[in-house]
């Protein structure tokens, strides 16, 4: 239970929905046509603002087709949003780090993150420059606070983050070989200063072998008092 009249809902892998208070519907890096974890009902949602964190295939697959379909406006870094605009894509809301913008009473923060960015090159082609990967600080509009923090690693300035939006609860990458693993992610937990925390990026494929549950024992070694919140792919929170 995540409380303040917040609903999310876990797609698999990286992509996320989250419902504020207000109704308003946000698509968190939507990866939903090749992505096995999600299930069938949920591969063509509705959603009124999409939110792009970085620009590798499993975070922006489904973006182009998404805001196609529902006309919501897209949220991105600059220069996933100038590929996203080359693609076709109307009502791109481009923004960089340290920035903010409110959409529908809703809040976005855009902060750094340590991963990379590659966007499809299209025809088999090498990846294009994506720029740097982010994360977001979204602030609903009750003043419950997410840090959606993409594929990031654990990096220090985490606990910048907590100083200047204390963040209620993180969405952190837990899956190891391709983004930080439990142990690590524990340690953002404690520079973050969370209650809560879901686990992403875990499962969908045979190298992400992190879990939520060894989450818990990471976080118990270093005598951190979060919770690490279940949730399956297809599941509601709120």
């Amino acid at each position: 239970m995540i409380g303040r009249d917040v609903k999310v809902t876990w797609y698999g892998h990286g992509t996320w929905g989250w419902t504020s208070p207000g109704g308003v519907r946000i698509l968190v890096d939507p990866f939903l046509t090749d992505n096995p974890s999600t299930p069938d009902t949920l591969k063509r949602p509705d959603t009124d603002l999409i939110l792009v964190t970085h620009g590798h295939g499993d975070h922006v697959g489904d973006v182009v087709a998404v805001a196609a379909r529902t006309g919501a406006p897209v949220l991105a870094p600059v220069e996933v949003g100038d590929w996203l605009e080359s693609q076709g894509v109307d009502g791109v809301v481009t923004f960089n780090q340290g920035g903010s913008v409110e959409q529908r009473g809703v809040r976005f923060t855009m902060t750094k993150a340590e991963h990379t960015g590659g966007l499809p090159g299209g025809a088999g082609g090498p990846a294009l420059y994506g720029g740097e990967p982010k994360g977001y600080v979204i602030t609903f509009e009750n003043g419950f606070r997410v840090y959606q923090s993409g594929d990031t690693d654990v990096f220090s300035d985490m606990a910048l983050i907590r100083e200047l939006w204390a963040p209620d609860l993180a969405v952190l990458s837990i899956g190891d070989h391709f983004t930080m693993g439990p142990y690590a992610a524990a340690h953002a937990v404690r520079l973050l200063g969370v209650r809560q925390v879901l686990g992403g990026h875990w499962g969908t494929f045979p190298p992400l072998v992190g879990t939520p549950a060894a989450l818990r024992d990471e976080l118990a070694t270093l005598g951190v008092d979060a919770e690490v919140l279940d949730i399956a792919p297809g599941q509601t929170l709120e």
